[in-house]
C-alpha cells in the first residue's frame, strides 16, 4: 500500500504548493468534525483521505477552467481562494455564503471562482460539464472543463449519456471519477462487475485511465499533460482516480460497514502524510516549515469560523424570496411592423426560431433529428444551411444530458433552444429540468437561458406516449415559464420572448394546430409579453378561460351557439398567470367554466380555480366548473380518443353553467 513519489520534472515550489492544497482542506475538514461533535454544525461529507485528487485538479487546471466538484472537494474551493469567512457562512446558511442561505454544504456555485456546484442527484451536473466545453469548443478558447462524479454516480444513466454525447462531439472535458470504496454503504462489488471503471470510457470511445488517486504527482501531472493535449486537440477524456473514503458518506452514517482491516490499510496510505514525508526525507521542507504553515492555515480558519458564527441568522423576507425565483431581464415590448403573411401555426414557430437565431449570434438549437432532417414535423429545414452544425446540432436519444447542457451553455453565455420530439419526452430529462434549470437562479444566482419547446396534444391518434399535454408536471415547479399558445400570431410572438427571456421557459405547440391553424403574422421581430392573457371574445353571460387547443374549441362552440354570450380568455402563458384578466372577467360575467385538454385531477384548472375560490368567490353567480379530458392515459382508438378528450364534454357543461 505504500505511495512510490516520482519528483516527474517539479520543481521544489511546485511539490510544496501541492501539499499546501492537501493541507488546508484536512485541518478545516478536522475542524468540521470537532464542531459537528459540539453541535455547532448540522451535517459534513467529509473527503478526509481524497484530499490528492483536489489538489492536483486546481493546481493543473487554470484558474479560469471550469471544474465541477462534488461533496468531498473541498480543496477545489479552497484551491480557488475562496475566502473562508464566506465559505463557512454558506455552511452555516448565513447571508454572506454563496446562497443567501437556500443550500447548504458544496451545493453552490461561484462564476467568479469558476466553479459550478453539483445538486444531490450527482448525474446532471456532467451535462453541465458537457455545456460549458461545448460553449468553450465554439468558441475556441482551447479551455478545459473538469467534472468530478464518484463510482456510484457512474451507474446513472446520466453519466453514460454524457460521455456519449462528448465523444461524439469531441468535447473539451475530462471526466473524473474519484472511486473511492463505497456508495454511502454499498461496496464497489456491489455496484459494477468490470475490474475498473475507466474501462466504461473505451465502450464510447473515450481515452481512459486509472491512476492511483492518493499520489499526488501522479494525479497532478495526469490531469497536467492530458489538459494540455485537449487544449490543442479538443477531446473527452475519462480518468479513474482510485482512493478510499476514511469516513463515513456523512458523519452520522459511520463506517461500521467498513472491514477494519480495510480502514488499517488505507489508513497507511493517507495522502497527506505520506506526502509530508516524502518531503521531509527529500529536505524539500522541514519541521519549522510545516509547523508555520499549519499555524497560518489554523490562524486563518479560526479566523473564518468566527466571523461566520458572528454574522446574524438569516430573516426570511417573503418579498424578497419570490423575487429571487426568475432573473430579471427587462425585455423590451417591440410591436409588430405592419408588414404581414398569413401562415400555418408551425411556420410561425419556424419563423419565430429562425428570427431569433439570427437576433442572438449566441444561440444553439438541440434536438433529435433537427438538422438534416429538419426536425419530425419540419420546423428548421433548411436551418442547417442558414446557421450551420455548430449552432444546429442533432443530438442522440439523451433528453436527460442535453437539457442539463442547457444550463452549462448559459454558464458561458449561451442561450439554448432545446426540442424535445414530443412533449412526452421530456420525462426522460425531467430531473434536468424541475431540479437543475429550475432551481439554478434562485440557489446560487446562476440563470438558466433555456427554451424547451413541448410539441404536445392529442387529436391526432398517437396514442399514450406522444399525445400527454403535460403543462401541469412544470406549472408546478417554482423557477420555470411555462407558455402555451394557441394561433400563429401568438406562437411567433411569444417564442420570440421565451428566446429573449434569461430564464428557463417550457414552450407547448399543440402538434393539432400546426397544419390546422393559419393567420396573418408579422414580418420579422416583435414580441409579446408573458402574463397577458387575450380577450378573444367579448361576452356578458359567462367566461371561458382556456389556453392552446381549448381555445379552438371553444370558438367551435361560441360561432354554432350564439344564443350565449361568452366572454373567451386566452391565457397564453400559464406562469407568469394574468391574475388580473381572471379578475376582470369574472366581475364581468360572474360565472367562470375552465377548459383544458389535460386530464381533471392535477390539471392547471384546479389552481385557477382555487385561486377564484380564495379571492373572487363573492362574484361568483355559480359554481366553478372545469371541463377537461379523463383521468386515463390518451388512448389511441378514434373513438376512444374522442371520449378522452374535453372537447365533447364542452357543450354539456356550458349549458348548464348557463342556466344556474
Amino acid at each position: 500500500m505504500k505511495i512510490n513519489y516520482k519528483k516527474s520534472g517539479l520543481n521544489n515550489q511546485a511539490l510544496i504548493q501541492l501539499y499546501s492544497s492537501m493541507l488546508k482542506p484536512r485541518m478545516i475538514e478536522e475542524k468540521m468534525l470537532l464542531l459537528l461533535r459540539q453541535g455547532k454544525i448540522s451535517k459534513w461529507f467529509s473527503g478526509i483521505g481524497q484530499e490528492a485528487i483536489s489538489a492536483a485538479v486546481i493546481n493543473a487546471l487554470s484558474e479560469d477552467e471550469y471544474i465541477l466538484p462534488m461533496h468531498r472537494n473541498l480543496g477545489v474551493f479552497t484551491g480557488r481562494n475562496i475566502k473562508l469567512n464566506q465559505l463557512f457562512a454558506q455552511f452555516q446558511g448565513k447571508k454572506s455564503g454563496f446562497t443567501n442561505g437556500r443550500d447548504r454544504s458544496f451545493h453552490f456555485g461561484s462564476i467568479y471562482h469558476h466553479i459550478i456546484g453539483m445538486i444531490s442527484h450527482l448525474g446532471p451536473q456532467m451535462g453541465v460539464a458537457n455545456g460549458i466545453a461545448l460553449g468553450n469548443l465554439i468558441d475556441g478558447n482551447n479551455k478545459v472543463t473538469l467534472v468530478f462524479t464518484g463510482e456510484g454516480g457512474t451507474s446513472e444513466g446520466d453519466f453514460h449519456e454524457a460521455l456519449n454525447v462528448a465523444s461524439v462531439w469531441s468535447l473539451p472535458v475530462i471526466f473524473l471519477i474519484e472511486n473511492n470504496g463505497y456508495g454511502l454503504s454499498t461496496p464497489t462489488n456491489e455496484q459494477y462487475n468490470c475490474e475498473n471503471l475507466s474501462q466504461r470510457g473505451i465502450g464510447y470511445g473515450l481515452e481512459a485511465y486509472t491512476i492511483d488517486g492518493n499520489n499526488v504527482i501522479d494525479v497532478y501531472t495526469k490531469i497536467r499533460n492530458i489538459s494540455c493535449e485537449i487544449r490543442k486537440t479538443p477531446r473527452p477524456v475519462l480518468i479513474e482516480c482510485k482512493t478510499f473514503r476514511m469516513r463515513g458518506h456523512e458523519e452520522a452514517s459511520g463506517v461500521k460497514y467498513v472491514p477494519e482491516k480495510l480502514m488499517k490499510e488505507w489508513a497507511l496510505k493517507d495522502p497527506i502524510i505520506n506526502f509530508e514525508k516524502y518531503l521531509l526525507d527529500k529536505k524539500i521542507i522541514n519541521d519549522n516549515i510545516v509547523f508555520s504553515m499549519k499555524k497560518n492555515i489554523q490562524n486563518e480558519i479560526d479566523e473564518g469560523i468566527k466571523s461566520a458564527f458572528d454574522e446574524d441568522d438569516i430573516i426570511a423576507n417573503e418579498k424578497f424570496e419570490i423575487e429571487s425565483v426568475f432573473k430579471q431581464c427587462n425585455i423590451s415590448v417591440v410591436q409588430p411592423t405592419e408588414a404581414n403573411n398569413k401562415m400555418r401555426f408551425i411556420d410561425a414557430i419556424s419563423s419565430a426560431l429562425e428570427v431569433g437565431m439570427k437576433r442572438y449570434k449566441k444561440s444553439i438549437f438541440m434536438g433529435q433529428d433537427i438538422a438534416e432532417y429538419g426536425g419530425v414535423f419540419k420546423i428548421s429545414d433548411g436551418f442547417l444551411d442558414s446557421f450551420g452544425k455548430e449552432r444546429i446540432r442533432n443530438t442522440p436519444i439523451c433528453e436527460s444530458i442535453i437539457l442539463s447542457m442547457g444550463l452549462g451553455l448559459s454558464i458561458v453565455g449561451y442561450k439554448s433552444i432545446i426540442e424535445m420530439q414530443f412533449a412526452d419526452f421530456v420525462s426522460s430529462g425531467f430531473n434536468a429540468v424541475v431540479n437543475n434549470l429550475a432551481k439554478s437562479y434562485y440557489r446560487w444566482g446562476q440563470c438558466s437561458d433555456v427554451v424547451v419547446r413541448m410539441p404536445c396534444g392529442g387529436g391526432v391518434g398517437a396514442g399514450p406516449f406522444h399525445s400527454q399535454t403535460n403543462e401541469a408536471w412544470f406549472t408546478h415547479t417554482p423557477g420555470l415559464k411555462v407558455v402555451y399558445p394557441s394561433s400563429p400570431y401568438d406562437a411567433k410572438g411569444l417564442l420570440l420572448t421565451a428566446i429573449d427571456d434569461c430564464n428557463p421557459v417550457m414552450f407547448f405547440e399543440h402538434k393539432a394546430l400546426y397544419r390546422s391553424v393559419s393567420g396573418f403574422v408579422p414580418d420579422g421581430y416583435y414580441n409579446i409579453p408573458f402574463g397577458e392573457a387575450n380577450c378573444i371574445n367579448n361576452g356578458n353571460d359567462l367566461s371561458i378561460i382556456t389556453y392552446g387547443m381549448g381555445v379552438h374549441w371553444a370558438l367551435d362552440y361560441i360561432k354554432n351557439n350564439n344564443q350565449i354570450s361568452i366572454d373567451l380568455i386566452d391565457l397564453r402563458t400559464l406562469i407568469p398567470l394574468d391574475k388580473k384578466a381572471i379578475e376582470k372577467t369574472i366581475k364581468k360575467t360572474g360565472k367562470i367554466l375552465i377548459l383544458h385538454e389535460d386530464s381533471h385531477i392535477g390539471g392547471f384548472g384546479a389552481d385557477i380555480a382555487s385561486f377564484i375560490s380564495e379571492y373572487l368567490f363573492e362574484y361568483l353567480d355559480a359554481p366553478i366548473c372545469r371541463v377537461s379530458s379523463l383521468d386515463t392515459p390518451v388512448p389511441f382508438a378514434p373513438d376512444l380518443e374522442k371520449n378522452y378528450l374535453a372537447k365533447d364534454r364542452l357543450g354539456v357543461a356550458i349549458k348548464k353553467l348557463y342556466e344556474y
